[in-house]
């Protein structure tokens, strides 16, 4: 399983780790990966994804799955996520 956000496309980091002495050793910032299920309203349906914290917050801020999906940039989504945005714009569609 990837260390990447599926909605906003966050991946692991690198830096360097210092002590106090000043000595520096390399390391990974790992972003806060959350197993969540999210509803979408309009397709009346639950979605299982392994999103960060951030974008969490970033769903319940725009109002939800859909208008997330519906603002974001297809090259940050995962393959799951980008099958989920293209069910709603059939959806609305129609």
């Amino acid at each position: 399983m990837s260390r990447v956000c599926e909605l906003s496309g966050k991946g692991p980091m690198s830096g360097n780790t210092v002590s106090h002495a000043n000595n520096r050793s390399r390391r990974r910032f790992l972003p806060n990966l959350n197993d969540v299920t999210l509803i979408s309203d309009q397709l009346g349906q639950s979605f299982k994804l392994r999103i960060s914290a951030h974008a969490l917050r970033t769903v319940d801020h725009r109002g939800g799955l859909d208008a997330f999906l519906a603002k974001a940039k297809d090259v940050e989504l995962s393959d799951k996520a980008l099958k989920i945005k293209k069910e709603l714009a059939k959806t609305q569609a129609e």
